[in-house]
């Protein structure tokens, strides 16, 4: 997701005069989505892929890492409903800040794994977190690049708000209102040994 912590915790960093780093872990404020609730709102959104692609050809392209691995679970739960597993693809899209720190986070496309032509294809989006858009226009400007889809659409497992650029989802899991200051930590099995969302608070000073 695009300025997000994914997994179970970003930490900030507090250095002593010495130099000295004291590494601490955010807060955990609320618990959005349990195992059950990740699992159905995965349901769900397959759902309606099926339903508005209506027989079209359909691709999921995952933003990495957790995006990839939601458009792995929404396909397996698409090929249930259809009997035909779309294919599945990803984008490795990394924010960089400028040496000065003068302009925000940006989005850069690192490497793409999409081993099919898009052409003509429903390709949908996948990722984890939305916030303020610039991760997701940096992906549609690489889909863009590599071929001309019939329509390009965007499943999130949670919408947190804050958008800076005029980009909404077609499918969402949780719509999560949340304040700048918060972040939304996404756990999945394959890398954190659960399933759950939560939103986390940095550490008080």
């Amino acid at each position: 997701g695009d300025q997000v912590a994914s997994g179970p915790a970003k930490r900030w960093a507090f250095f002593l005069p010495a130099g000295v780093p004291i590494m601490t872990t955010p807060k955990q404020k609320a618990e959005v989505l349990d195992q059950a609730g990740l699992d159905r709102a995965l349901t769900r959104i397959a759902h309606e892929i099926v339903e508005q692609a209506g027989g079209a050809d359909l691709a999921l392209v995952g933003i990495k890492t957790r995006g990839e691995t939601l458009a792995g679970r929404i396909a397996d739960k698409i090929a249930g409903i259809e009997g035909k597993r779309p294919a599945v693809g990803a984008l490795d899209i990394t924010l960089y800040r400028d040496d000065l720190g003068h302009r925000a986070e940006q989005p850069q496309v690192r490497s793409t794994e999409i081993p099919f032509p898009l052409k003509n294809l429903t390709v949908v989006l996948v990722d984890d977190v939305l916030f303020t858009g610039r991760t997701i226009r940096a992906a549609m400007d690489a889909l863009m690049d590599l071929g001309r889809p019939r329509v390009i659409r965007l499943a999130v497992l949670v919408d947190r708000g804050h958008r800076e650029l005029p980009i909404r989802p077609d499918y969402v899991g949780k719509n999560l209102p949340t304040s700048r200051k918060e972040s939304v930590a996404v756990m999945l099995r394959e890398h954190d040994g659960q399933d759950r969302v939560v939103i986390q608070e940095p550490p008080e000073e």
